[in-house]
């Protein structure tokens, strides 16, 4: 599986997204120490960070931000290493191999799997890294309600990376049903809105079953899109 893996870096060059991972990275990173400490999330007349409900500490800032960007690139990634194999008849070439199909789909899904939950925490930890090391000289808009020396911030920043990342397969899901790297990507976007954005004082990134049931249909998704591989004509 690990060979099969490296194949599909390999294969889809890996390096201009480990590239993308980067630069995303450093402007998220730039834009939140700009947000914490240069004010321009403050309110001109009152002064005071203008903070959606919810979003009152920076920790939320910071996993509304990169969840956006992970979901993005995950569901880029999939789009290109299965739902546009599919579609350019490239698959055929990798179904040729004396292979089992679900074996070669779970490869793909877990060579982007593993790039993006790698690339979010590791984002993350940059952000959280700078952001307090920014408050030993300045003071933040936002109170920052993180502390890095415990076990439970690293718990947490596993598991919600896990999570977000994840959720990119039900946008493969949907990109394969409706054999379209678009509807992959455009998916991807809807789970943004549907995760992160509010109405008013209404939310979902705060609800803690929330994430349980995406990851749940998200896992369903994953085991939907490869199940009837050896079964199924190619698109």
């Amino acid at each position: 599986m690990l060979k099969l893996i490296q194949l599909e870096w390999k294969k889809n060059n890996i390096g201009k997204y480990f590239t993308k991972a980067v630069i995303i990275a450093v402007l998220l990173c730039l834009f939140l120490f700009a947000l914490a400490y240069l004010g321009i999330a403050n309110d001109p007349d009152t002064g005071l960070p203008d903070a959606a409900p919810g979003n009152e500490m920076i920790s939320s800032s910071i996993e509304l931000f990169t969840s956006m960007a992970a979901l993005i690139l995950t569901g880029v990634m999939l789009s290109s290493f299965i739902v546009s194999a599919y579609q350019n008849k490239t698959m055929n070439l990798m179904f040729s191999y004396p292979i089992r199909r679900q074996k070669i789909l779970v490869s793909q899904m877990l060579a982007v799997w593993i790039f993006n939950f790698t690339a979010l925490v590791l984002t993350r930890l940059l952000i959280c890294g700078c952001i307090l090391a920014g408050s030993c000289f300045m003071t933040s808009s936002f109170p920052i309600d993180y502390d890095m020396t415990t076990a439970g911030f690293y718990l947490q920043l596993f598991i919600k990376s896990a999570v977000i990342v994840t959720m990119g397969f039900i946008a493969l899901f949907v990109g394969r049903l409706l054999k379209s790297s678009k509807a992959t990507i455009v998916t991807s976007f809807l789970l943004i809105f549907l995760t992160q954005a509010s109405i008013g004082d209404l939310t979902m990134a705060d609800k803690a079953v929330f994430p349980v049931i995406l990851t749940v249909i998200s896992l369903a998704s994953a085991f939907l899109s490869v199940c009837r591989a050896e079964k199924e004509d190619l698109m």
